[in-house]
């Protein structure tokens, strides 16, 4: 059908709506009988006691459960990468050109075809598998079916009842399922699927319609059983494999989609568990989905669930067509398939064994092309546009976290008709910054271990620190090992938060996998991010702040121990937010700790604690500057010695760390008495020689005070935040290219 279907306001279903086509070859009563029922329906649906479904008559119900033609195709998908030249010695040095044309495009790297030329076609209703060895382009086609390859790269069209997808209508109509089971392990399946229908269905949806879709969907998933098991772990037991993988294709079609992809959905199962699977599916595509899947080698059992199947060598299409039909299909190519024996087995192990000849599957790639030419039928089109279609789906209560309708006003003021307009997210940022803290909040309380081991990591630390510095005094040697404690004390405090490296390296596919389709904002996660792991450092902060301040004797009274409480919450906070862009940017767990650990000896050597600021060489001082710990050491050191009135050294104590230390006392007042004797200079033995200013001056402190420095500390905890949003957007990539 050519046209789409116009409405007023009050005729336009609630998520999405279509424009008037003059032009369309629709009747205008067909038109409005069509836009009647969604109205009607959603109007219902919408209803806050009696839901739709339940509302409608048998009549009504057979009526609207009758298949929404959704047609899907896609046309010469072609596919390439290049593949770089071997490291080998002879190309460790530059050659000279070659002259000759030939000999200079073999020296160009090689280019690897992943498809080549793929077309096919499928509709709501069916289970379309893609099928073939290791290596064969399976799962690339399934990521060009989806949109998860940069337009630039893949050649090619994809069409949804003949019209192009536009990535953001993609993201709304579709579901992806990756190979692995992406779940966090310590929720239950029902809390795992209601975050998922947090994120994914509107907020006008009330949270009690929200409970009965999950609900259904345990129902329709065949989990009602493990409904309250936690999904487990290594560490912790939980539910089956193939009740994993249920859940993880449950989170993906909480909004009820209709383009379901799937990659490999029954690998690691065993056949019964990959037959439940299946069956799943099937039932999903028998709602009004179309449902095209990745799989290896199906069983008996599976292959009955099947509709259509695309058979893969190398990037090529060796096969294209029904289960029913392969049996035939060999059989004109010379090599029938014997009675009792798995089609698709016999298929795949023939195409294995055509791979590894001379000509390898050259032949039966021409003979599918003759066979598509003799056996296709004629080509259907779907009897409703793109628009009509998703309008009509809604009013079968499919897509329930669709877009929203936007009036046009006319010439005239009035607001007449509607247009499709879809919003990028289900929910606005401060409801996704809510679901996704409530949702980690729940995952890490069932996990104490993780935040007991950082508790012990600071209470033994700090532990340490007050044994080793117990009740430093005022001397010379008290001083200096005042400011060793003080260099220790903030190191220790960034050293403390390298533990949160593998917390987002352990998350990143997931937030990969639930960003791909604008389940959240990455700015929601980071935000989310931040205001979880904020708790945690105030009260590690203020158990590290009291074991150390009153143990080892620092100064400034109240006032002091709340601003040395602040400086220790603001590097931890500093130190958090490091370590966490670092994990944004780094996606291996040693990989990152060795940079950490790197990163944070090189911020403690020019901090200024072992080398003064002065003696920095020139081509490093920049180091100083960008060093984490210099601003908490140096305003911990200002806090500490920023009393003019207290005195460091008195008298003889000058001698304390010379040489001359071993003298008697009398001998020690005797020389500061030959150097009284020089002209302008008196010393006695209870003259002040050192105070806090000449301390700070020593160590090269001068440039900034103790606020400025806890700015700088609390500023750059919030840089390395930006920093992370940045590395999320740049280098979580959810495309290939």
């Amino acid at each position: 059908m050519a046209g789409n279907v116009a409405a007023n306001d009050d005729d336009a279903p609630s998520f999405y709506s279509t424009e008037r086509n003059t032009n369309s070859s629709v009747s205008d009563s067909s038109s409005r009988q069509l836009l009647k029922t969604v109205s009607d329906v959603r109007k219902l649906a919408i209803g806050d006691e009696i839901p739709a479904h339940e509302s409608l008559s048998r009549d009504d119900k057979d009526d609207l459960m009758r298949p929404v033609p959704f047609v899907l195709s896609f046309d010469n998908l072609s596919y390439s990468v290049s593949v770089p030249r071997k490291l080998e010695f002879r190309n460790l040095f530059p050659r000279r050109k070659s002259d000759d044309p030939e000999k200079a495009q073999n020296e160009k790297p090689n280019t690897k075809t992943l498809l080549d030329n793929i077309s096919g076609k499928t509709r709501d209703g069916e289970i379309l598998a893609v099928l073939g060895a290791s290596g064969s382009g399976k799962s690339t086609l399934i990521d060009a079916l989806a949109n998860r390859i940069d337009k630039g790269s893949l050649k090619g069209t994809v069409k949804l009842n003949g019209e192009a997808l536009q990535s953001r209508m993609l993201k709304v109509i579709s579901a992806y399922v990756m190979q692995d089971d992406l779940l966090f392990p310590m929720l239950t399946v029902e809390e795992t699927l209601m975050f998922a229908a947090d994120f994914r269905l509107p907020r006008s949806l009330p949270k009690s319609k929200k409970k009965l879709r999950v609900q259904a969907l345990i129902d329709q998933l065949g989990i009602r059983n493990a409904a309250t098991t936690i999904i487990g772990d290594e560490a912790h037991r939980g539910i089956s494999g193939g009740e994993r993988r249920r859940v993880s294709i449950g989170i993906d079609i909480i909004h009820d989609p209709i383009l379901l992809f799937l990659d490999e959905p029954t690998s690691g199962l065993d056949s019964t568990s990959a037959f439940m699977v299946v069956k799943v599916l099937k039932s999903i595509a028998q709602s009004g989905s179309i449902v095209i899947m990745s799989i290896h080698q199906p069983s008996h059992r599976v292959l009955g669930l099947l509709d259509r199947l695309i058979f893969l060598s190398r990037g090529h299409t060796v096969y294209s067509g029904s289960p029913a039909s392969l049996p035939r299909f060999f059989a004109e190519f010379g090599n029938p398939i014997p009675e009792n024996e798995n089609k698709t087995e016999f298929s795949l192990d023939l195409i294995r064994e055509l791979e590894g000849s001379d000509r390898g599957t050259r032949r039966l790639v021409e003979f599918n092309r003759k066979w598509q030419d003799m056996t296709s039928p004629a080509s259907t089109y779907p009897n409703l546009t793109l628009k009509e279609a998703i309008a009509a789906s809604i009013s079968r209560g499919k897509l329930v976290s669709g877009g929203e309708s936007a009036a046009i006003p006319h010439n005239g003021g009035a607001t007449t008709a509607t247009t499709l307009a879809v919003p990028a997210f289900a929910n606005p940022i401060w409801i996704e910054i809510i679901t996704l803290s409530k949702r980690s909040m729940l995952n890490s309380s069932r996990k104490p271990e993780l935040f007991g081991t950082r508790l012990a990591s600071v209470v033994i630390t700090g532990s340490i620190l007050a044994t080793v510095f117990w009740r430093l005094d005022n001397s010379p040697k008290g001083i200096q090992e005042r400011i060793g404690f003080i260099a220790f004390a903030t190191a220790s405090m960034l050293y403390t938060c390298a533990g949160e490296l593998p917390v987002f390296l352990q998350d990143r596919f997931i937030f990969m996998r639930e960003t791909a389709y604008n389940t959240y904002r990455r700015s929601s996660y980071v935000l989310s991010h931040a205001i979880v792991s904020f708790p945690s450092l105030i009260f590690l902060s203020v158990v590290f702040t009291a074991i150390t301040f009153w143990s080892v004797g620092l100064d400034g009274g109240p006032m002091g121990l709340l601003f040395y409480y602040l400086v220790i919450l603001a590097s931890m906070w500093c130190g958090s937010s490091f370590i966490t862009f670092l994990s944004g940017m780094v996606p291996h767990l040693i990989l990152g700790y060795t940079i950490a650990v790197a990163l944070l000896a090189y911020f403690l050597l020019f901090s200024g604690f072992f080398i003064n600021r002065n003696r920095i060489p020139d081509q490093w001082i920049w180091f100083h500057y960008i060093s984490l710990l210099k601003y908490p050491y140096e305003a911990v050191l200002q806090s500490e010695f920023s009393d003019a009135t207290k005195c460091f050294v008195r008298g003889i104590q000058i001698f304390d760390n010379t040489a001359l230390r071993e003298l008697s006392e009398e001998m020690k007042v005797r020389m500061l008495d030959m150097v009284s004797e020089s002209p302008g200079t008196t010393i006695s033995s209870s003259a002040c020689l050192t105070i806090g200013a000449d301390i700070l001056k020593q160590q090269g402190v001068t440039q900034l005070s103790k606020w400025t420095c806890l700015l700088i500390t609390v500023a750059s905890g919030f840089f390395f935040r930006v920093l992370f949003y940045f590395s999320l957007l740049f280098g979580s990539k959810n495309k290939r290219s």
